[in-house]
């Protein structure tokens, strides 16, 4: 059992936007998006074990202990380097999987960084960043550790601060594929790229939304309803969406007006990682 293990937080993302503007010849999409974190997410426990075993304590249902995503990130490291120690994970699940906040990412993301310190391994963020990228495309920007506008597959990061808001969170009974909804006929891959001197707040849309409505009409139902509040939209492949307000006071009397089969949270946006300096 893990015994007096440190807590780490493990936050949400949003995307603020996400525009699909090309393909790549492999088939992978190319993309650019605003990712923001907040102050609601994920927690891990950890702590370093002298025996050079991984330990997962919290198994999530329906998901191998060698698709865990922390447990994946926590081997790659140790093989990466050569390390010979090894970790207890134990993970606290708030984030909805299949949502489009980069759950199971800045959970892999969270254990990537506080290993690198309790193993003392000393990599610099760049190098945990490739890491990340092994394990999914949105990892590199949780160890980056900045709101950050995004291009490529998602890993090419530069910083862009949005201004400070409040947002509610909805969360739709609806388990997202993301390969699906890349893989569908009727998914927009055209859209003009921009640079970072064009961005704004509350600019641009999501190309994957249409596709996600289609496929889940919960997604519809929470984005429809959402979009009487606000300028609401959904986020990565969905299934959450989010409106974005000046305060939380704002914020919280939306929340509190949603209709009662709606779940969700109401949170502020954040600019920089809780871990970012477990990296430099």
């Amino acid at each position: 059992m893990i015994l007096d293990a440190a807590a780490y937080p493990a936050p949400a993302k949003l995307n603020l936007f996400l525009h699909v503007v090309g393909r790549r010849p492999d088939g992978y999409h190319l993309l650019q998006t605003v990712f923001r974190f907040l102050d609601f997410g994920d927690s891990l426990e950890i702590e370093s074990r002298a025996d050079g075993e991984i330990r997962l304590h919290s198994a999530l249902p329906g998901v191998p202990e060698q698709h865990d995503l922390c447990w994946r990130a926590a081997t790659l490291l140790r093989e990466h380097t050569g390390c010979r120690l090894g970790a207890d994970l134990r993970l606290v699940k708030r984030l909805p999987l299949g949502g489009g906040l980069g759950g199971g990412s800045s959970d892999a993301a969270s254990v990537l960084l506080v290993l690198n310190r309790l193993w003392k391994l000393d990599l610099p963020r760049s190098e945990l960043q490739t890491l990340g990228l092994r394990l999914g495309a949105d990892v590199p920007v949780f160890v980056f550790g900045r709101s950050a506008f995004a291009e490529g597959v998602g890993e090419v990061l530069r910083a862009w601060t949005p201004a400070p808001a409040s947002y509610v969170v909805l969360t739709p009974p609806a388990q997202v594929s993301t390969p699906a909804v890349f893989a569908h006929a009727g998914l927009t891959r055209n859209t003009p790229a921009v640079t970072i001197a064009a961005l704004s707040d509350g600019f641009g849309h999501n190309d994957l939304e249409p596709v996600a409505r289609a496929l889940h009409p919960p997604v519809a139902e929470y984005l429809d309803w959402l979009k009487t509040m606000g300028n609401a939209r959904m986020t990565g492949s969905g299934a959450c969406v989010f409106a974005a307000f000046p305060d939380r006071a704002t914020a919280e009397g939306v929340f509190a007006a949603r209709p009662g089969h709606m779940s969700g949270f109401v949170a502020d946006g954040v600019d920089q990682h809780p871990l970012y300096g477990y990296a430099d």
